[in-house]
């Protein structure tokens, strides 16, 4: 039987649809996020959030309602949806944080924008941004935190995110195990480790779990 490990708790049916597929499958949180005080001053005409994460820690805000109309531009379908489910209007949805900023550049370079974010996140989006003389400024709204675990011998891994592969990285190694990423920014902080990386056509959890299926039902 084909042994996979996923980097984060599963909701049921995403954990369902593996197990009809004939996989064992153990879950372990390898980060761990948490909301931090924040305060909605000086926010711009527009908004960036790149994850679900961010999305949560906004709406959660007493006075989320002062910014609850201004335009969003966000990376994936699922915080997209997420945004609109809390009400946001979600002006332009990118599948990664380079895309979405080269996007900016592109098209809306002389807006004003507001990023919400973690305390780890990568460089590519307010680099981009300011290297072009996009006015950006940014707000942290919640934190990462490695949970770190030893885990035994696995077919496939899935990864979700840079920080629960450098946290998995911590406590394991990577040897012949096909490593299951749900975006490219994810696969880059595998790619000096291992080449056995497939990457989701989407950035979502289900995409990556359908990548999973595929290519073990693929194999001889």
């Amino acid at each position: 039987m084909i042994r996979i490990l996923s980097t984060k708790k599963l909701k049921p049916n995403q954990k369902q649809f593996l197990l009809n597929a004939g996989f064992a499958v153990v879950e372990a949180d390898f980060i761990r996020t948490t909301p931090i005080p924040f305060a909605l001053n000086d926010v711009a005409d527009n908004l960036i959030i790149t994850s679900q994460n961010a999305v949560k820690a906004l709406a959660a805000h007493p006075n989320v309602q002062d910014i609850r109309r201004k335009p969003v531009f966000c990376v994936g379908e699922q915080t997209a949806d997420l945004l609109d489910a809390h009400g946001f209007t979600v002006q332009e949805i990118a599948s990664n944080a380079q895309e979405l900023a080269d996007d900016i550049v592109q098209h809306y370079a002389t807006e004003t924008f507001t990023f919400f974010s973690g305390n780890i996140r990568r460089n590519e989006l307010p680099l981009t941004l300011m290297e072009s003389d996009v006015e950006l400024n940014e707000i942290e709204v919640y934190e990462t935190e490695p949970t770190p675990q030893k885990v035994g011998a696995f077919d496939g891994i899935l990864f979700f995110s840079p920080s629960g592969v450098q946290s998995f990285l911590s406590a394991n190694e990577i040897t012949n195990e096909t490593c299951f990423c749900i975006g490219q920014t994810t696969a880059s902080a595998l790619e000096k480790i291992t080449n056995n990386i497939v990457i989701a056509n989407q950035p979502s959890v289900e995409n990556t779990i359908i990548q999973t299926i595929n290519y073990y039902c693929r194999k001889p």
